[in-house]
């Protein structure tokens, strides 16, 4: 399954341990986890945490359960032990639209700006029969800005200048 909301991303992963730990450790402990995200971290709406605890589920990092959301730990059992690579892997995979887009940076020769990558994207749709409206183009363009900085966050992609590039090409 993949998951659609993408949150601006932070400059780092500091915010998302923040948020992830606002979370409870058992399903139920709280009556509204968006209010307590509102009031126990820099969130400031209850759209804005709606948004955060479907994107940490798509990291696998939170689970709905039918008594409400709870966090998950990692593997070691730490709070915030959950590496870039897992989370990466997870933002690729269960993050609507993070492959095309990861695709698109791997492939390219050098760094690619924002409207190169929604370019790209677009092509890459049209030759798959995927086509959208033009009218949702800023809203596309807004969404692939902010799935390039969530690459960034998780050592995906890397800043270059007005570009981003991948940071698999840059290992080659």
């Amino acid at each position: 399954m993949q998951f659609k909301p993408v949150p601006e991303p932070p400059a780092d992963r500091t915010l998302l341990a923040t948020v992830r730990r606002a979370l409870p450790a058992t399903a139920g402990d709280v009556d509204d986890c968006c209010q307590r995200l509102v009031d126990e971290t820099p969130l400031e709406t209850r759209e804005a945490a709606a948004t955060w605890l479907t994107f940490l589920r798509a990291l696998e990092i939170a689970s709905e359960d039918p008594a409400g959301f709870r966090r998950r730990d990692a593997g070691s059992g730490t709070p915030d032990d959950h590496d870039r690579e897992e989370l990466g892997r997870a933002f690729r995979d269960r993050v609507y639209g993070a492959e095309p887009v990861l695709t698109v940076l791997e492939r390219a020769d050098g760094p690619r700006t924002v409207e190169e990558v929604v370019d790209a994207v677009g092509e890459q749709r049209r030759a798959d029969g995927r086509t959208r409206p033009s009218r949702a183009t800023e809203h596309r363009r807004e969404r692939i800005e902010r799935l390039l900085g969530w690459a960034v966050v998780f050592d995906l992609a890397e800043r270059d200048g007005a570009g981003y590039r991948s940071t698999r090409a840059s290992e080659t």
